[in-house]
């Protein structure tokens, strides 16, 4: 039977990545992508999907009641796959109150009425319905030279953007705990590909390289991150969407621990040896860090390998180099991006959609 899918900030980084994966994989299938085109949210990501007849788009945001609950009137919707989220740790530090706003009162309305819409009885819901909740390792904190997260490590958020995630998925587990709520939560690494919007680390380097602009690197760059291709997490969110344990939580992680510098020079030698030799280690500046800046993510999948068959597929090397070379045969998208002429983009292309 054909499923609907209402996906949220379908227009982001890893929303994009992940439609664009299920309508390669399904045929009978609905998506309902809905995103609020925020800075980060980008249609162009969307360009190839726009005119298929299993996408459709919306914009709204995730916070009004009326639309989601249009939505959920309009469309059986069997699947609420939650990416709506702001995401970039200095935009909270500076302005925590969108973070609150979006990413813990917008998920609260998201389960009130998909628990409303899909409740037939006390503590029964329709057959094959679920809500996931896509979250992130940050929730846990910073991790010494040793050890991993895992599923049952204490939340310990340290910026006002893994406490508003935190708080969401606390929410989405009490509503299992409380009403029985058919639901997921998946904590993923650091997710890096096409499509990301460039204040993050990876395709921030990319473009500078590209434009010989100055590397800024936080403090001395020797933080630990767990890099995840972004296909490989699109992956792991439909397995334990279809066929995850309701109730639980499964980390999903990519065995990729990187330090910051060391991502930051694999990509200097990459272009400086395919594009343009001029670019060197000397673009790179050292700058202050940034408050309560977490030493090491590093994440332990076992419990999503041994119960739903998952595991990376992609590594650092390789998923790099795929990377940057998405980012040089797609400059037209970074320039839209970079130039906020992306904002003239929607309103020529989708204007009335």
């Amino acid at each position: 039977m054909r499923k609907t899918y209402l996906v949220t900030g379908g227009a982001g980084f890893i929303g994009s990545n992940f439609i664009h994966y299920l309508l390669k994989k399904y045929q009978d299938i609905l998506v309902v992508n809905v995103d609020k085109l925020t800075y980060a949210g980008n249609l162009e990501n969307l360009s190839e999907v726009m005119n298929d007849k299993r996408h459709f788009f919306v914009q709204a945001d995730i916070c009004d009641q009326q639309a989601i609950e249009k939505l959920f009137i309009e469309h059986k919707i069997d699947y609420v796959v939650n990416f709506a989220a702001e995401s970039h740790v200095d935009r909270s530090i500076t302005d925590p109150d969108v973070f609150v706003r979006t990413n813990v009162m917008g998920t609260l309305n998201l389960l009130n009425i998909a628990k409303t819409h899909w409740k037939t009885g006390d503590d029964t819901y329709r057959k094959g319905v679920k809500f996931q909740q896509v979250s992130t390792d940050e929730v846990y904190g910073s991790l010494g030279l040793e050890g991993f997260f895992t599923e049952t490590t204490p939340l310990d958020p340290h910026s006002p953007y893994s406490a508003s995630k935190a708080s969401a998925d606390l929410f989405v587990k009490a509503y299992y705990d409380t009403y029985k709520f058919p639901m997921n939560i998946t904590r993923c690494s650091n997710n890096y590909g096409p499509y990301q919007f460039p204040e993050k680390l990876i395709p921030l380097m990319i473009n500078n390289c590209l434009n010989k602009k100055s590397l800024p690197v936080y403090g001395d760059g020797l933080q630990v991150r767990d890099w995840l291709y972004v296909e490989d997490h699109c992956k792991a969110i439909d397995l334990v969407l279809r066929n995850g344990r309701i109730g639980e939580v499964y980390n999903v992680g990519g065995h990729n621990e990187r330090t910051n510098i060391f991502v930051v020079k694999s990509i200097i030698d990459y272009v400086s040896k395919q594009v343009d030799s001029t670019v060197s280690e000397k673009l790179i500046k050292h700058v202050t860090d940034r408050k309560g800046h977490d030493r090491r993510y590093g994440i332990d999948p076992t419990k999503i390998k041994e119960e739903l068959g998952w595991e990376p597929e992609t590594t650092f090397e390789e998923g790099i180099k795929l990377t940057i070379q998405w980012y040089l045969e797609h400059k037209e998208w970074m320039d839209h991006i970079t130039s906020g002429s992306y904002q003239h983009y929607y309103e020529q292309m989708y204007g009335n959609r």
